[in-house]
C-alpha cells in the first residue's frame, strides 16, 4: 500500500509504493530536476533507509542536475575507470549494444567495493531502453545476513574479506587508464555495520570479493561460494523494469545488484553518479 509523505518540493504529496517486503520502493510526486528542499530530502532519506533502493519514473536530468542531486546526499565519488580528460568525471556511462563485449554489472556486486572507502550510494538514470529486457535485480544484504543461522552469523562477524578490482576490471580497463594508475584493492569486514541504521549486513560479492583473509584458500573458496549463492536467493530481491528516464537510487552499504544483459543486439544506455562513502566497519555493540 502506498503512503503519502508531505513534500514542499512538489505540488503533490510524495508517494512511496513498496516493491517487496525486503527491498525496493517506487517514488512518485517529485521532480528530481528541481532542487530538493530540506523536507523533501528528509522524506527521501527516510524512505531510502526503509527500502534500500528507490525508483523514480519520468526524470529528465542534465548532467549538472544529476550531479547536483547526488551532492545533496554527499560528496561525489570518482570511478576507478573514469577517463582522466572527461568533462564530467563524476558521471559514469553505462552502455550496452551489439558492439560491446561486456556490460557493467553482469555479476552480483556492490559498486566499487574494492575501494578502501567504497561509494555509499549510486544513482543510475537510464536514458535509452531496449524494446524488452535490460532489467536490474537488487538484493537486500540485511535480509541475506538475517537468513543465516546464528552460528554462521557469529563466525562471519570475526572475518575479513579481500576485495580486488583486478579480477573485475582486467580486460576491460588497462591499469594505466585507471584513476590511481593501478587496480584498486581493499580489505573489509565480511559483516559490516550500517553507519546510519546500525543494522548488520553481509558484505561480500561475486564481482569483487576474492578471498577471506583468515581462512585457508580451500575453506575461503568454499565459504564464498556458499555466500554468493545465498545472496542470490530470490526472496531477498526485487526486480526493476526500466523505462526511458527512470532513476534507481540504491545504498551500496546494504545492497547488491545485477544488470541483466538479455537485450542483445539492442541498446541500453544511461548515466550513473556515485556518492562517496566511508571505510566499512563492524561494531558488535551497535544494533538498531
Amino acid at each position: 500500500m502506498s503512503s503519502p509523505v508531505p513534500s514542499a518540493a512538489a505540488s503533490t504529496a510524495l508517494r512511496i509504493e513498496p516493491l517487496t517486503p525486503a527491498i525496493g520502493a517506487e517514488v512518485s510526486g517529485v521532480d528530481l530536476a528541481r532542487p530538493l528542499d530540506d523536507a523533501a530530502l528528509d522524506a527521501l532519506r527516510d524512505a531510502w533507509a526503509r527500502h534500500l533502493v528507490l525508483f523514480f519514473r519520468d526524470q529528465d536530468l542534465t548532467f549538472e542536475q544529476h550531479k547536483a542531486l547526488g551532492h545533496r546526499f554527499g560528496e561525489l565519488h570518482i570511478h576507478p575507470a573514469a577517463p582522466k580528460d572527461a568533462e564530467h568525471p563524476e558521471i559514469l556511462v553505462v552502455h550496452g549494444d551489439d558492439k560491446v563485449e561486456f556490460v557493467a554489472g553482469s555479476l552480483w556486486h556492490s559498486d566499487v567495493s574494492c575501494d578502501v572507502e567504497p561509494p555509499m550510494a549510486s544513482m543510475l538514470r537510464i536514458e535509452q531502453v531496449p524494446s524488452s529486457g535490460g532489467d536490474t535485480l537488487f538484493a537486500s544484504m540485511y535480509a541475506a545476513y538475517e537468513g543465516l543461522s546464528d552460528r554462521m552469523q557469529r563466525m562471519l562477524c570475526g572475518l575479513t574479506a579481500v576485495h580486488e578490482g583486478e579480477q573485475y576490471y582486467r580486460g576491460r580497463y588497462g591499469a594505466g587508464d585507471l584513476r590511481d594508475g593501478s587496480y584498486p584493492s581493499a580489505e573489509h569486514p565480511v559483516i559490516r555495520t550500517h553507519p546510519v541504521t546500525g543494522r548488520p549486513a553481509l558484505y561480500v560479492n561475486e564481482g569483487f570479493t576474492t578471498r577471506i583473509k583468515e581462512l585457508p584458500l580451500a575453506e575461503s573458496d568454499a565459504l564464498l561460494a556458499f555466500l554468493f549463492r545465498h545472496c542470490a536467493r530470490p526472496d531477498y530481491h526485487c526486480r526493476f523494469q526500466w523505462r526511458a528516464n527512470s532513476i534507481a537510487f540504491w545504498d551500496n552499504r546494504c545492497t547488491q545488484h545485477l544488470a541483466i544483459w538479455d537485450y542483445y543486439p539492442e541498446t541500453r544506455h544511461g548515466y550513473r553518479v556515485t556518492i562517496q562513502g566511508d571505510a566499512p566497519f563492524y561494531d558488535p555493540d551497535r544494533r538498531p
